[in-house]
């Protein structure tokens, strides 16, 4: 009897050892009674009723990521390329991961090919080649409705390379190709325009400095005439100032007359008419002389 009593303890101690539970850190453990669901345990100390509870699934919250296969799609334009993209995914519920569909993995992959595709047959393979952030937006945010039901939230999906057949390969070279000796080009002519602009520029304000230095010498030239006309002017005005003291003013536009008389005689005229005065004028010019050698 005693032996018996010290073997039901050590059993007892055995279930109610058996039935403490630690859930690790990062985890949640989803917890049956009588195959029902119960609770969910989440990371700590845990105590489980033996042969009424039961652990029905560990689940992982780390954030975790499928990695598919490139996957054939066809573009609006009827392109067919390879794409492959990675999801990145993180249990929201672990009852619903639980409960909510029968392969988790399989679900994200079928439904993140159909949906690629869905995605994609709606560009045009231009279009697809440049707007991968467009096509990563559309992906999560169809993935993650889809997946609610299953507790699983989508953080983010990447379109990691975009494969378009060889035929398309080479004539996307050969339009890059076009287009850079068509920017050359472009360029080259713009610089061409450029100096031709600048050497005709430069040419003009040639030009211009020669036509304004030509200007200042003329200016210089008809300053210099007009002060040496003043100054013989100015000379001539005092000569008769002069004579007009010494002989009177009569005297001076009858000598003035006489010199006009001279230039007119040079011997290209052929009639000459002589002043009646002519002697009263050699006679003043005589006066004048004498006054010059006193």
């Amino acid at each position: 009897m005693y032996y018996e009593i010290i073997a039901l303890l050590v059993f007892l101690l055995v279930v109610v050892i058996s039935g403490i539970k630690i859930v690790p850190q990062s985890q949640a453990w989803v917890i049956e009674r009588f195959g029902a669901y119960n609770c969910t345990w989440d990371v700590g100390f845990h105590i489980m009723i033996p042969l009424v509870d039961r652990i029905a699934k560990k689940v992982s919250l780390k954030e975790a990521l499928f990695d598919y296969a490139p996957q054939p799609v066809i573009t609006k334009d009827n392109v067919t390329m390879l794409v492959d993209s990675v999801v990145f995914y993180q249990i929201a519920d672990p009852k619903l991961y639980a409960y909510g569909v029968e392969n988790p993995k399989m679900a994200i992959d079928k439904l993140t090919t159909t949906t690629l595709r869905n995605v994609v047959g709606e560009l045009e393979l231009d279009e697809t080649l440049t707007s991968r952030d467009t096509i990563n937006g559309k992906l999560r945010t169809i993935l993650d409705e889809a997946t609610d039901a299953w507790g699983i939230k989508i953080n983010r999906v990447e379109v990691k390379n975009i494969d378009p057949p060889d035929s398309i390969k080479d004539a996307m070279e050969k339009q890059m190709r076009a287009e850079r000796e068509r920017r050359a080009a472009i360029l080259s002519a713009e610089g061409e325009k450029q100096s031709s602009i600048l050497r005709a520029e430069g040419e003009k304000q040639s030009a211009i400095l020669q036509a304004e230095a030509r200007k200042q010498v003329l200016i210089q030239e008809a300053e210099g005439e007009a002060e040496a006309i003043m100054t013989v002017q100015k000379a001539t005005a005092d000569g008769l100032e002069m004579i007009a003291k010494v002989i009177g003013k009569e005297g001076a536009v009858k000598l003035k007359s006489f010199e006009t008389f001279e230039k007119v005689s040079d011997g290209k005229s052929t009639k000459i008419i002589i002043p009646s005065d002519l002697q009263n004028l050699a006679g003043l010019v005589s006066g004048i002389t004498e006054l010059v050698n006193n």
